[in-house]
């Protein structure tokens, strides 16, 4: 392969972005080129810009303009190409014509670039006394044992026996100490990289110095010097780049072993803290009920308490008014017994009057003043008490275990990703029942006191008051949000299209029911086989429905508490339907109508 084939093939004329060949080629300030309309689309949209081959970000958004050049080659390219110059593999320039593998250029292509590449004349050698200016010294040939020691196909190869070789002419520049070369159109007479003072082909390496020279250089300004054959020094290099690159390539593996590790560690404590977010909102939730509990035992204690000291007051209090009513009419008598002029009668009526009257001692007698709370605060003292002991036990646990050791249950979705996937349901009324009544905009339903005249169609449900959505689910991820606040009953879900709608239902997932039901206002329960009981110390006034239909999920949130309350695990193999059940209004209870919401 020619050095053309190897540093303008055919991959460096295509964007790296829309693998076709340039078009209005622009270069990044890092120094990489990519369609002009390319590199734009990448980076609209984008927070920062990087470029899309070696990832470095740029401050702000770098004012690309075209390359001209660029895009005179890749114009000039594209022109060959599609007037068939290249072959059918894009043959290099020494495969014979143009058509031959290599995965270079042709011919053609090569000799227009290097006449549209600049060109760099060599300054003529110096005339040795002796000699005839202009005219160049020939270099010395290599010796035999260098010329030996490398391979045919190699660069040094090139320059012991540059007439069977495709190395293309360079130009040698020289700044100080350090050397480099550049493709042109000519360098030499001879087509090697020289020594710009011997003019000799620079094969040797200089690992002292880290210069590539030439033998004249090693003997006159090297000796001593470690030098070894330019060819010799690649290979060592290639093997160092080998066992660095395997280095590189371990600690990139580390650091994604690193991540997939922190990425799990961080989900783990996620669910962690979700777990412990539900348990301590339950914990604390009971503490809550219980001080409201207690609170209006205590007010209802001390309410007893006072309507019986009323009533003992007032029991007291008519006796004693008795008494002293007694006690007047006596005085009274007295008075006008003394008044009186009849001494018979005042001697024989006096005895009568002066003994005492019936009457109670009051000297001891009060009002109780026990507020009868003693029992109350006892009671919450204890409960006060265990509620100390289940902090106690929860900081004894403490929180390591529950990141190095991931739980076996799996992670439900927070509601506010749920959200996102929020439908607009639309209740069914050819599936209500009789008795339900529909809002006119088929968005709350409520349970009537009569049957109202409807047609008995076969999706009609003609015993169970309930009713399911219009649109049917049968792919994709599914939300939707309904307040039942103020109701006692009523159950939520979903249903599955082929479930009896005729007579007695059994609800159970089994039969195509996953809903969540409320009963005498506390008791909720999930319809599952046997149906499972759940205490909710938040009483919900807005409850949450997600359905993810691959993953046979039903899942049931809190909204305003924004908790997970539970998730029903199963396969769909047909349609499904929101479900609604405002149930029977007991006694005038139970009027109220479930309402689907927006979701916010």
């Amino acid at each position: 392969m020619s050095l053309c084939g190897s540093f303008l093939s055919d991959e460096q004329f295509l964007c790296s972005i829309c693998l076709d060949v340039f078009h209005n080629p622009s270069s990044t300030p890092c120094g990489h080129s990519f369609c002009m309309a390319c590199i734009n689309r990448y980076w609209d949209g984008a927070k920062v810009c990087l470029c899309p081959l070696c990832k470095r970000a740029f401050q702000k958004r770098p004012d690309l303009q075209i390359n001209r050049t660029l895009r005179e080659i890749t114009d000039q390219f594209r022109s060959m190409t599609s007037g068939g110059v290249v072959g059918k593999d894009m043959g290099g320039r020494g495969g014979g014509g143009g058509g031959g593998g290599g995965g270079g250029i042709p011919d053609s292509l090569y000799e227009e670039l290097r006449r549209k590449l600049p060109r760099v004349q060599p300054k003529p050698p110096k005339a040795l006394p002796g000699e005839t200016p202009g005219v160049s010294i020939p270099s010395v040939p290599p010796t035999t044992s260098l010329a030996s020691s490398v391979p045919s196909h190699s660069p040094i190869a090139a320059m012991t026996n540059p007439s069977t070789s495709d190395w293309p002419p360079h130009t040698y520049s020289h700044s100080g100490s350090r050397r480099r070369f550049t493709v042109s159109g000519a360098a030499s007479s001879t087509g090697l990289p020289v020594c710009e003072t011997h003019h000799r082909g620079t094969m040797i390496y200089c690992r002292t110095d880290r210069l590539c020279i030439c033998p004249e250089c090693e003997t006159e300004q090297h000796q001593g010097h470690d030098t070894v054959t330019l060819e010799a020094e690649w290979m060592e290099t290639k093997d160092r780049l080998i066992v660095s690159r395997q280095e590189i390539q371990e600690m990139i593996r580390q650091r994604i072993r690193k991540i997939q590790e922190i990425r799990l560690s961080a989900s783990v404590l996620q669910l962690a803290v979700e777990r412990e977010t539900a348990g301590s909102v339950s914990l604390f939730s009971e503490l809550v009920s219980a001080i409201e509990r207690s609170q209006a035992k205590l007010l209802e204690v001390m309410d007893i308490s006072r309507r019986a000291a009323e009533h003992q007051a007032d029991a007291m209090i008519r006796q004693l008014e008795l008494e002293v009513e007694e006690l007047r009419r006596r005085e009274s008598a007295l008075a006008q017994l003394a008044q009186s002029d009849d001494r018979m009668h005042c001697v024989k009526t006096f005895p009568v009057l002066s003994s005492p009257p019936p009457a109670k001692d009051w000297s001891g007698v009060g009002v109780t003043s026990d507020l009868g709370t003693g029992t109350v605060y006892r009671s919450l003292a204890a409960q006060v008490e265990r509620f100390q002991e289940e902090l106690k036990t929860i900081l004894g646990k403490g929180f390591t275990p529950l990141i190095l050791e991931p739980s076996p249950v799996r992670p439900q979705p927070k509601i506010r990703r749920v959200q996102e996937y929020a439908v607009d349901v639309i209740l069914d009324c050819n599936t209500a029942h009789p008795r339900l009544i529909l809002s006119e905009d088929m968005k709350s339903v409520r349970c009537g006191d009569r049957h109202q005249l409807l047609p008995d169609t076969p999706e009609r449900f003609d015993r169970v008051v309930c009713v399911v959505g219009r649109e049917p689910i049968s792919s994709g991820r599914h939300y939707w949000e309904v307040e039942v606040g103020g109701k006692t009953d009523w159950d939520l879900g979903v249903a599955r299209q082929s479930i009896n709608r005729k007579g007695k239902i059994e609800v159970t997932p089994s039969n195509g029911y996953w809903f969540l039901s409320l009963r005498d206002r506390k008791k909720y329960a999930f319809r599952s086989e046997p149906s499972t009981d759940v205490h909710l110390s938040l009483h919900p006034q807005k409850i949450g429905i997600f359905v993810d239909y691959e993953k046979g999920q039903v899942s049931f949130y809190n909204v305003d508490a924004k908790i997970h309350i539970h998730t029903f695990h199963d396969s769909f193999t047909e349609c499904i339907f929101p479900f609604f059940s405002p149930c029977t209004n007991k006694s005038g209870k139970n009027d109220g109508p479930l309402t689907i919401t927006p979701v916010t």
